[in-house]
């Protein structure tokens, strides 16, 4: 279907978040760094997949609180050039990468995309996190060759560098049995509906970094 990855084009953000029983915890931080998909695009707040993180670690009883650094619109280059700050800010013990994907829809030479994904992912593990990479998925219309190597990005990075990986991010969500009704009126970002099933896509693989 055409809406097979979820990007914003607007470069819109607030300042990253945690929620208010959070921040007098304590515990492990998880860094999320992404775009659109995390930053709940159009949705209300507390209704996408990283609001859902931060009651699933409390439900699970595990000490760990979310910081969502994600901004709508966001390419591996601009979360690049922010992670060092905010790494030092937030020390964190997990960072999930959910970037690339803009990447694509701007024609981004997919090297670009690789060497920004390593250098995150790099940085990120020599200041002491753990990393998991959040990967995506191009249209069909952007031709067969291309979306196996682009979706190969992810997974070859986490491979060379030992990281964590979810493959598709919006698996049961783009290629479920009723994607249309999986995504808002412009058939680009989920609904408040997908989320959970993102959830459900990157909570296994973050949880084992959390033990």
């Amino acid at each position: 279907m055409g809406a097979s990855f979820a990007q914003g084009t607007k470069a819109t953000a607030a300042a990253p978040s945690t929620s208010p029983a959070a921040k007098s915890s304590e515990g492990k931080v998880v860094l999320v760094l992404g775009d659109s998909l995390s930053a709940e695009y159009g949705l209300s707040r507390g209704t996408g997949w990283v609001a859902l993180l931060d009651k699933k670690l409390a439900e699970e009883k595990i000490a760990a609180r979310v910081v969502n650094a994600s901004i709508s619109g966001d390419t591996t280059s601009g979360g690049r050039s922010r992670l060092a700050a905010l790494v030092a800010q937030h020390q964190p013990a997990v960072v999930v990468i959910e970037l690339g994907g803009n990447d694509a829809l701007r024609g981004l030479p997919l090297e670009l995309t690789a060497d920004n994904l390593t250098a995150m992912t790099q940085a990120a593990q020599k200041a002491g996190a753990k990393v998991l990479l959040v990967g995506m998925q191009v249209p069909p219309n952007y031709g067969a060759d291309y979306g196996r190597r682009f979706s190969g990005v992810f997974v070859d990075v986490a491979k060379a560098n030992k990281a964590a990986v979810v493959p598709f991010m919006l698996k049961g969500v783009a290629d479920g049995p009723d994607a249309t009704r999986m995504f808002q009126a412009d058939r680009i970002h989920p609904t408040q509906e997908a989320h959970p099933i993102i959830l459900a896509n990157v909570w296994p693989e973050l949880r084992k970094l959390l033990k």
